[in-house]
């Protein structure tokens, strides 16, 4: 059975299609770039071949691009890889892939390095697809891993929010994809809008923003935070691990050395291939 959810996956590729890029923030995406890679050795990887494993519209990987020798942009979505073709036309060092996580078109141990950011929480079954990852990655070489995490280091009242929104989350996200996005713009106005500013407000009297639930968007656009309630209530199939339950993860699946990045956004993790793993 193929490790896809074929509804979330049917929801990504209609978001790429009707995404053209450019409409975020650049500079918020530099600075989010930076923070999700904060663990990643460049400085080893400038002739290092790897691969994006859910590259979407290549958000990243033209940040990641430069830095190494050659990178593999990997996602079923033909959608996401059209816009990641356009925004990467210069790059002469990408390769782009039409594959699923359990058919990666890679051979084992070829890969210098890997990260999957933001995707395998959305895959069936992530252990599984971590390992598939992993497999294709030579001993030693480093893999960096975002997935969201179960808010273990939050207070009460902010996991029981989250469970009200993610009831939103299961009705939204089997609603026709035109509906879908209307409710999810409607979303974005009426809850990430007037948060994220008072996170902002919150940041400007000299508080912890990042404790103001959607905190993260407060110096967002709005068309980012559409996109963003897009991809949270959009999708049908979501998971969340703790923080000792990721790392027990990557463990099983053969990586060892693991770091996590502190603060937010929770979990960020790097570890490398252990020599028989």
């Amino acid at each position: 059975m193929s490790n896809i959810d074929e509804a979330t996956a049917r929801a990504f590729d209609a978001k790429w299609k009707v995404r053209t890029g450019g409409t975020g923030n650049p500079e918020r995406t530099r600075r989010g770039f930076e923070q999700l890679f904060s663990l990643f050795p460049f400085d080893e990887l400038a002739e290092g071949e790897g691969f994006d494993l859910g590259c979407g519209q290549g958000r990243l990987a033209v940040f990641v691009a430069p830095r190494v020798g050659r990178l593999h942009c990997i996602d079923p979505s033909a959608n996401g890889l059209a816009v990641a073709r356009r925004a990467m036309a210069d790059c002469g060092n990408v390769e782009f892939h039409l594959a699923a996580v359990d058919a990666i078109p890679l051979s084992d141990g070829s890969q210098d390095f890997g990260y999957s950011m933001g995707v395998l929480h959305h895959v069936p079954d992530t252990e599984a697809a971590l390992r598939a990852c992993v497999a294709k990655l030579k001993a030693g070489a480093p893999f960096l891993l975002y997935l969201y995490y179960d808010f273990e280091n939050r207070p009460l009242w902010f996991r029981a929010a989250w469970r009200a929104s993610d009831l939103g989350r299961r009705t939204i996200s089997r609603l026709p994809i035109r509906l879908r996005r209307l409710a999810c713009d409607a979303i974005a106005l009426a809850i990430y809008w007037p948060l994220s500013r008072l996170a902002r407000l919150v940041e400007w009297a000299g508080g912890d923003a990042d404790r103001v639930p959607l905190g993260s968007y407060r110096d967002a656009r709005l068309g980012n935070m559409r996109m963003a309630a897009l991809d949270r209530f959009g999708t049908a199939l979501e998971q969340r691990f703790s923080r000792a339950g990721i790392e027990a993860m990557m463990r099983r699946s053969g990586l060892g050395e693991i770091r996590f990045r502190d603060g937010a956004p929770y979990w960020v993790a790097m570890g490398r291939k252990q020599r028989g793993g």
